[in-house]
C-alpha cells in the first residue's frame, strides 16, 4: 500500500519556525520527485517547494524563497520541509506529494498537516 503521512504540524508564533516531515512506503522512494502543497481555507492547492530524485536540485514558490527549505533523505524514505520566519499567510494544510520520474502519471498524496500561524 501506498502511504505519505505528514507529520510536524501545528499552532506557531508569527516568526517562529516548525519542521514539516513526511514519510513514505510502498513505492521506490528514490525513484520520485518529491514536493510540499499548501492548501488555505477558500484557496486552491499552491506549490511550496520540491526537489529531484536525488536530491541534486530544489525549487521555491517566490513567497517562500529564503525561509523554507526542502530536503530528503532516501535513506530514510523520507522528505522534510523546514519552515523559518512564519507568517500568518502560511496558514494552511500542508501536503506532501511523489511524482514518478519515469511515468509522470504515478502521483501520490499524503492526507496532510495543519500549520497554523497565529499570535
Amino acid at each position: 500500500q501506498v502511504q505519505l503521512v505528514e507529520s510536524g504540524g501545528g499552532l506557531v508564533q508569527p516568526g517562529g519556525s516548525l519542521r514539516l516531515s513526511c514519510a513514505a512506503s510502498g513505492f521506490t522512494f528514490s525513484s520520485y520527485a518529491m514536493s510540499w502543497y499548501r492548501q488555505a481555507p477558500g484557496k486552491g492547492r499552491e506549490l511550496v517547494a520540491a526537489i529531484t530524485s536525488g536530491g541534486r536540485t530544489t525549487t521555491y514558490a517566490d513567497s517562500m524563497k529564503g525561509r523554507f527549505t526542502i530536503s530528503r533523505d532516501n535513506a530514510k524514505n523520507t522528505v522534510y520541509l523546514q519552515m523559518n520566519s512564519l507568517k500568518p499567510e502560511d496558514t494552511a494544510v500542508y501536503y506532501c506529494n511523489a511524482r514518478s520520474t519515469t511515468i509522470p502519471e504515478y502521483a501520490y498524496w499524503g492526507q496532510g498537516t495543519q500549520v497554523t500561524v497565529s499570535s
